[in-house]
């Protein structure tokens, strides 16, 4: 059986990073995921990935909350909640730091998410259906014909 090579190992905590990004997560927890120690891990993962475990989790939980800022309405403290921060200030400097402006800034570049709310399948698969399919009038794919049932 061939050994598994360390970087798949680093793989697995960098995919529990992002599956599980809102969850208390810490460097002991991700080394085992990994199957190193922590010290070890921590190298390792900076080595491979160019940033260090606890700072890839606070971009994947800020990248999350620029997505929810974007797409709902939910307020600041939620959405800081939400992807797994505990501070409001800490996810504000964390969010100026890496975004160029505070969380509520940055939403108010954006639409507002009732603006942006998606239109409902039924309604939009109504509202695009080609004319001669409304009223029952099936069309033959090959021909471009009525359909003889």
């Amino acid at each position: 059986m061939t050994p598994v090579p360390p970087v798949r190992h680093l793989l697995r905590a960098r995919d529990l990073i992002d599956a599980r990004y809102a969850e208390p997560l810490d460097v002991d927890a991700l080394a085992r995921a990994a199957h190193a120690s922590p010290a070890h891990f921590s190298r390792q993962f900076k080595r491979a990935f160019g940033e260090t475990p606890h700072q890839y989790l606070l971009t994947r939980r800020l990248e999350r909350a620029a997505a929810l800022l974007r797409g709902t309405d939910h307020s600041v403290a939620r959405i800081c909640a939400e992807v797994g921060l505990a501070s409001v200030g800490s996810f504000t400097t964390s969010f100026k730091r890496s975004f160029g402006a505070t969380p509520t800034e940055y939403r108010a570049s954006y639409p507002s998410a009732a603006q942006a709310a998606p239109v409902p399948a039924c309604k939009l698969m109504a509202w695009t259906r080609p004319a001669g399919r409304q009223q029952g009038g099936a069309v033959s794919e090959k021909t471009g014909g009525a359909a003889r049932g």
